[in-house]
């Protein structure tokens, strides 16, 4: 009994799955700075958890929302620029959506 490799589509499921993980990762982060560009920084609420994780404390969270405010004051863009870069970031992340829908279509039906 012998096994046998078919390299080729070893090569393609490689380039498939690198391609797929450099574009939603791609996306995702342009959507990310596009989103800080635009004055909409996300800050992310810590989660309470009951085990020994250490979680960002109430006063580490409103400082950081503190300094999101500030940022987004300091941006230098006009709103119609903001707009633009918000948009952009809606479209990145959509991108990203649509990646991963792919993948998984791809997955099931393919």
């Amino acid at each position: 009994m012998t096994i046998e490799i078919d390299w080729f589509a070893f090569v393609q499921v490689f380039v498939a799955a690198l391609l797929a993980s450099v574009l939603v990762v791609g996306f995702y982060a342009l959507g990310l700075r596009l989103l800080v560009r635009a004055g909409r920084v996300p800050v992310v609420v810590p989660a309470d958890f009951t085990d020994a994780i250490t979680v960002i404390s109430e006063k580490a969270a409103k400082r950081a929302e503190k300094a999101a405010r500030k940022a987004a004051k300091k941006n230098p863009l006009t709103d119609a620029q903001k707009n633009v870069a918000r948009v952009g970031a809606y479209a990145s992340f959509t991108l990203c959506a649509l990646a991963v829908l792919g993948g998984l279509l791809l997955i099931l039906f393919g």
